[in-house]
């Protein structure tokens, strides 16, 4: 059982290296992700493993880190809408860009991969949606069950909310740089590349991990930042915008835009909710 007394950074730290060397072995060893497959797959599913064993050697259920049940299919609905709404506005933003530059050609849905120099393939066949959905919900269930989850209800023990989310958000960012090193690595990448990528990844990636740490704590589950999290993951690499020199030019300003628009709603509610409680319990004193 943990308590406040409870080395749990160090306890945190130790299951997320643990983790992240898995993570390490699929993406130089078995590259996953550079198959068929076009997901690294395997190392979420060892993460789930991990975070659910970690639950219980440390006295918790799936339901005390997250997995509730009571309004689940509500509040995945919710996140599905929630991310669905701010990458349509994005997604309109880009193509009007497009439109004023006379570039705008069409949209396209087809299944590509993500890389750090943009979308790769160009896959139709009904085979690689299923594949691009399962991987994405593996990929959702595993890094919210373990940053959002695990880590933010151990580290929240013995540390504030806030200090929580910021170190789970942290590690969350470092957890993303392993496609650029990957990149330098194998020589695509000069240094300057992998430290702008790096950085770039670490800070994008720590801001979106905070935003969903907020939607758990106001929701009270897992369920809206997964749902959440996995439009994020899914629709850029399934809806693609056309122009007359290429496919998704501007991917990095619709993502942009898609998640600040969503993390600003998110923070102006969390702050809301948070003023209606200090009133209602300033109320009740």
């Amino acid at each position: 059982m943990l308590n406040k007394n409870s080395k749990i950074l160090f306890i945190v730290l130790r299951i997320y290296i643990l983790c992240f060397v898995f993570r390490g072995l699929e993406y130089f060893v078995l590259r996953t992700d550079q198959t068929f497959w076009g997901e690294a797959f395997i190392h979420k599913l060892i993460g789930i493993m991990i975070f659910y064993f970690a639950a219980k050697m440390y006295g918790m259920s799936l339901k005390d880190i997250g997995f509730e049940k009571n309004s689940a299919l509500r509040n995945l609905l919710k996140g599905l809408g929630f991310g669905l709404s701010a990458f349509i506005v994005s997604y309109i933003i880009e193509i009007l860009i497009l439109i004023a530059q006379n570039k705008f050609a069409m949209v396209q849905i087809y299944v590509s991969a993500y890389a750090i120099d943009g979308n790769i393939g160009n896959q139709t066949a009904l085979i690689f949606f299923i594949i691009c959905i399962i991987g994405n919900i593996f990929n959702v269930v595993m890094e919210e069950g373990l940053f959002r989850g695990l880590f933010q209800k151990m580290l929240e023990h013995k540390y504030s909310f806030i200090v929580s989310a910021i170190i789970s958000s942290g590690l969350f960012g470092i957890w993303h740089i392993m496609a650029p090193v990957r990149s330098y690595c194998d020589g695509m990448l000069g240094v300057s590349g992998l430290l702008v990528n790096m950085i770039m990844l670490i800070v994008t990636s720590g801001i979106i991990g905070f935003k969903f740490c907020l939607l758990v704590k106001m929701t009270g589950s897992l369920y809206m930042s997964m749902s959440d999290h996995f439009v994020n993951n899914t629709i850029v690499n399934i809806f693609h915008v056309i122009s007359d020199t290429g496919a998704d030019e501007l991917q990095v300003v619709r993502i942009a835009v898609a998640q600040s628009l969503s993390f600003i709603i998110v923070l102006i509610f969390y702050n809301s909710r948070r003023g209606d409680d200090n009133i209602n319990e300033k109320y009740e004193n």
